[in-house]
C-alpha cells in the first residue's frame, strides 16, 4: 500500500471513530444491487456511467456507484425515531483523474427520521470535523434549496430554462445567467434575484440581510430562521469562522431540499465533501421519513497526501541466498522494532520508491541508499 493510500486511510478510520463516538452505528452493504435502482434514479449520481453484470438467475446487477441509495433502499422507516447509520465503503465509478472506472473508498453518514434543528446542526457540525481531520484549513460552504425552489415556483419556467439557469448559478457565471434570463422575458426582480443567488457569499452577517431583502415569500423567511439557529449553535461550538454560506451551491432539487453544503481543504481543487437534506429522494424511493447526510470523497482526499509521502516503503533490507533464514528474519524484526516499515527483496525494482535501502551481508547490515 503506498503512502498516498495509507494517510487516506488513516483518515477514513478517524473519521469511523468520530461518528461512531457520537452515536452512529455501521451500515454494512453488498457491493452490488439491482441495476434499475440506479436508472430509476440516475440524476442523484455523480456519473450515470455504472458497471453492470447478469448474475445466474439473468438479473441484471451494478457495482454499487453510490451508498446513499442502497442505505435509503435497504432500511425502513421507524416512527418517532432517528436513524443515525455511518458507512465505510468502496464504490464503482469513473474518476474525475483518469476518467475510467476505480474502485474509490467513500465515508460518510445519514442520519434519517424526523429530522429536527438539532439533528440539521449535528450533521453539519460532523462534516466540519470530518474536514478538520483532513486539514486544519478547511471551509464549509453552507446553502438553504428554499429561496431558490419558491423563485422557480413563481416563473414556471420550462425544464431545459430552469436547469440551464441552475447550472450557471453554480458555476457563478453571471454573464450566461444574464442572457438566460433575457431569453426567458424574466422581468428585472427576477433577474437580479437569480443574479444574486450566483453571487451572494461570505459570512452570514453580511449574506443574510441582502437576501432577507430580496426574498420575502414565507418560505425563504422560514429557511433564513432555520439558517440562523443552526448557525449560532455552530457558533456557539466553536465552528462559525470555519462556514460560509453561499447560495451558489446548487444540488438537484428533485432529490435535495433545505440544507446543502460542500466541503473544501486548501491544496485539493475540488469539494472533498457534500452533503445535504434528501427528504424528496427519501420520497421518489416510498419513505415517509426526512433525511440529511454527507460523504467524504477519498479520491480528492488522496492528493493532499500524494506530495507528502514520495515513498511505497520506508526500508528495503536487500539479501542473498548465502543469508541463512534465521539471520534474516532476526534483522527484519530488528529493524521494526521501533515501528519502521521494513520489506525484504533479493533486489530492488526501478519502480520501488524506498526512502532507505540496507543490504544483508556476512552478518551485516549495510547501507546502501538513503534520501537525503
Amino acid at each position: 500500500m503506498s503512502q498516498t493510500r495509507k494517510g487516506a486511510a488513516a483518515v477514513s478510520d478517524a473519521l469511523c471513530a468520530l461518528y461512531e463516538n457520537n452515536g452512529y452505528t455501521q451500515y454494512v452493504m453488498s457491493k452490488f444491487e439491482a441495476y434499475d435502482l440506479y436508472v430509476r434514479n440516475k440524476d442523484f449520481l455523480i456519473s450515470d456511467s455504472v458497471i453492470t453484470f447478469t448474475d445466474l438467475g439473468g438479473r441484471l446487477l451494478a457495482l454499487k456507484p453510490d451508498v446513499t441509495l442502497s442505505i435509503v433502499k435497504n432500511s425502513k422507516d421507524i416512527p418517532h425515531y432517528v436513524q443515525k447509520v455511518y458507512y465505510q465503503e468502496n464504490v464503482y465509478r469513473i474518476s474525475k483523474g483518469t476518467r475510467s472506472f476505480r474502485e474509490l473508498p467513500q465515508t460518510g453518514l445519514e442520519c434519517m427520521g424526523e429530522i429536527d434543528a438539532y439533528c440539521l446542526f449535528d450533521v453539519i457540525r460532523l462534516a466540519c470535523l470530518s474536514l478538520a481531520a483532513i486539514s486544519d484549513d478547511y471551509v464549509l460552504d453552507l446553502s438553504h434549496l428554499a429561496p431558490v425552489s419558491a423563485l422557480f415556483a413563481r416563473l414556471d419556467l420550462p425544464k431545459p430554462s430552469r436547469d440551464a439557469m441552475l447550472k450557471c448559478i453554480g458555476e457563478k457565471n453571471l454573464h450566461e445567467l444574464h442572457a438566460l434570463c433575457k431569453e426567458a422575458g424574466l422581468d428585472g426582480t427576477a433577474a437580479a434575484q437569480l443574479a444574486l443567488l450566483a453571487s451572494c457569499a461570505g459570512p452570514a452577517g453580511q449574506v443574510l440581510p441582502a437576501l432577507r431583502a430580496a426574498f420575502t415569500d414565507a418560505g425563504s423567511r422560514a429557511a433564513f430562521a432555520e439558517l440562523e439557529t443552526v448557525l449560532s449553535a455552530l457558533a456557539d461550538a466553536g465552528l462559525g469562522e470555519r462556514i460560509r454560506l453561499d447560495f451558489s451551491v446548487i444540488s438537484d432539487m428533485k432529490y435535495y431540499n433545505g440544507f446543502v453544503f460542500k466541503g473544501f481543504v486548501r491544496g485539493v481543487p475540488n469539494s472533498v465533501l457534500s452533503g445535504g437534506q434528501y427528504d424528496p429522494l427519501m420520497r421518489r424511493m416510498g419513505r415517509a421519513d426526512g433525511a440529511v447526510g454527507f460523504a467524504v470523497y477519498f479520491d480528492e482526499v488522496a492528493r493532499l497526501f500524494a506530495d507528502d509521502a514520495p515513498f511505497d516503503l520506508d526500508t528495503l533490507l536487500l539479501y542473498d541466498d548465502s543469508v541463512p533464514l534465521q539471520t534474516l528474519e532476526r534483522t527484519l524484526q530488528q529493524l521494526r522494532a521501533d515501528g519502521t516499515q521494513v520489506g525484504a527483496q533479493r533486489s530492488c525494482p526501478d519502480f520501488l520508491r524506498c526512502r532507505r535501502i540496507l543490504k544483508l551481508e556476512n552478518g551485516e547490515v549495510k547501507t546502501v541508499y538513503e534520501h537525503a
